[in-house]
């Protein structure tokens, strides 16, 4: 008689299995912290916090427990670690796209401004863990408390990370960058949840424009008609 076979490709593969075979440990480790990762995004990015747990991250990972604290700590360091990684990706975009720009303040004003904008629509997922769920989670809260700051620091002050404070960004005090700061924020937050019903042309386009009318009332120059 044959014995039906019990396992699944749906099931945790078992510790010692093949699935590792002729890994190095290090790598087996950074993989499997990347499946953690990306099982988190997709759970929390789609069913929100609340269907975000240890459990649930591993059954989705297909990982054994025991692979997880290996990794982290607990749910609150997976699900900062998991803000910090779509942070940086996206960080990395507004370097490049502002780096391109150049030292012209309109341009680097839309390319900073279209990076985030088509970053978070590229993939619904990264609003929840960038803006909408990480409102509710206090790990989250705190992370992105600090990102503002520090974009407000590197936007008013930017020999802190090095650039030069050129005169076409001359304006841009700490109360300017505030301001431009929560006020693109909020508008990418209508958008997201459906107060603010345009294109995303458009939404780029209008925060552009609110940017740009800031820094000129900010330099004290009259804004544009």
């Amino acid at each position: 008689m044959t014995v039906p076979d019990q396992t699944s490709t749906t099931a945790p593969s078992p510790p010692g299995s093949t699935r590792w075979a002729g890994v190095p440990a290090a790598e087996r480790r950074t993989e499997r912290r990347r499946l953690l990762l990306d099982a988190a995004l997709e759970l929390f990015g789609t069913e929100g916090d609340a269907a975000t747990s240890v459990r649930a991250v591993c059954k989705k990972a297909q990982l054994n427990a025991r692979y997880f604290y290996e990794n982290f700590a607990d749910r609150d360091e997976l699900l900062g670690a998991l803000y910090d990684d779509q942070a940086t990706e996206l960080f990395v975009e507004i370097a490049a796209a502002l780096d391109a720009a150049g030292d012209d303040l309109a341009a680097g004003t839309r390319a900073g401004i279209e990076t985030v904008f088509r970053f978070v629509a590229a993939d619904p997922r990264r609003a929840k863990v960038l803006y909408t769920e990480a409102l509710a989670n206090e790990a989250l809260a705190r992370r992105r408390h600090a990102a503002m700051n520090a974009l407000i620091t590197a936007i008013s002050q930017p020999e802190t990370i090095g650039a030069a404070k050129t005169p076409a960004i001359e304006s841009i005090d700490v109360t300017a960058a505030s301001m431009f700061t929560g006020g693109v924020n909020e508008i990418l937050m209508g958008w997201i949840d459906g107060r603010i019903d345009v294109e995303l042309d458009q939404l780029v386009d209008d925060a552009v424009r609110l940017s740009l009318a800031v820094f000129d009332t900010a330099a004290g120059r009259r804004p544009d008609a």
